[in-house]
């Protein structure tokens, strides 16, 4: 199956349902923007050969290459690229990918990046406080949790990671200064928290949101969106995973609010519900549990609007 090709560290979440979200065909242009190990990218490859193509973009150099290498046997069929997500119209225009098929935001990190202890990523690795996807960018996680206020921290912590203990765990880090790694920060965070230790590491908000400050995700997936929207030909698709409720958030509302946008850019959803992974993928790849997948289709006329 694809999704369990030998040498790939990170097994893409809900293949299947991303083939079927895109409509993917023989012959058809696709743009994964969040190319990770090119899990996705691969089995859409496969379904669109013969004749198929796909840009892929990725913000972390290491993935860059590493999906060079894995893709190299699509030859000229596969292009990938250095580039943030928010450069993808750019880019589509630049290889000739307007318009396209089919657009993917896979938007959670790959087990290859978690398992990289330089990366910082991980509360159970001794690694650097980095958190960067592009390594070539200046901010790092070290730099908010050393020298942000403790009102900055705690503001950011509740923002965007949804933390209620915000402040709570800001006052016990900027008491404890410097941290210099991910796993010193986690202990910090689970005896300043007060919860219990259960499904979830009592510093998984505090991670999450130090990742999403440190790489502007938000900030890029906003103007990304719109961007896919101005890419898809007739009737092309735009498929998105996030994986938790302020991604998921965006991208709902950007949806709602696509009746707004000229003819031609009107990606409009196909269902009303969210996609869930299946019982059996959770089982088989836990951390897919939290994954929310959304289709829409791009609209170039009046048609169902009221």
């Amino acid at each position: 199956m694809t999704s369990d090709i030998p040498g790939a560290f990170h097994q893409p979440v809900m293949v299947q349902e991303v083939l079927g979200g895109l409509a993917v065909q023989p012959g058809g242009a696709y743009i994964d923007c969040t190319l990770g190990d090119a899990g996705h990218a691969t089995a859409i490859l496969e379904a669109a050969m013969p004749g198929g193509r796909l840009l892929g973009l990725d913000a972390d150099p290491e993935a860059v290459a590493f999906c060079q290498s894995r893709l190299a046997p699509f030859g000229s069929a596969a292009v990938v690229l250095h580039a943030n997500f928010d450069t993808l119209e750019a880019a589509a225009h630049s290889h000739g990918f307007v318009p396209v098929n089919g657009v993917l935001f896979d938007l959670g990190l790959s087990s290859r990046q978690l398992e990289a202890e330089e990366r910082g990523f991980s509360f159970q690795r001794p690694g650097p406080l980095d958190m960067r996807f592009d390594t070539s960018e200046d901010k790092t996680a070290s730099e908010l949790v050393n020298h942000r206020s403790e009102r900055e921290l705690a503001d950011l912590l509740f923002q965007f990671g949804q933390e209620p203990r915000a402040r709570r765990i800001a006052r016990a880090v900027v008491a404890q200064r410097p941290i210099t790694t991910a796993q010193q920060l986690a202990d910090i965070v689970r005896r300043a928290s007060g919860y219990r230790r259960g499904r979830t590491h009592p510093a998984t908000r505090t991670f999450q949101a130090l990742r999403m400050a440190v790489n502007s995700e938000l900030e890029h997936l906003a103007p990304a969106l719109g961007q896919a929207a101005r890419v898809l030909g007739p009737d092309g698709r735009l498929v998105t995973i996030a994986y938790h409720s302020l991604e998921d958030r965006l991208i709902k509302t950007f949806l709602n609010e696509a009746k707004r946008l000229p003819l031609g850019e009107r990606p409009q959803p196909t269902t009303r519900r969210v996609v869930r992974p299946t019982p059996e993928e959770v089982r088989r790849n836990r951390r897919s549990r939290s994954a929310r997948l959304r289709v829409a289709e791009a609209t170039t006329s009046d048609r169902g609007e009221k």
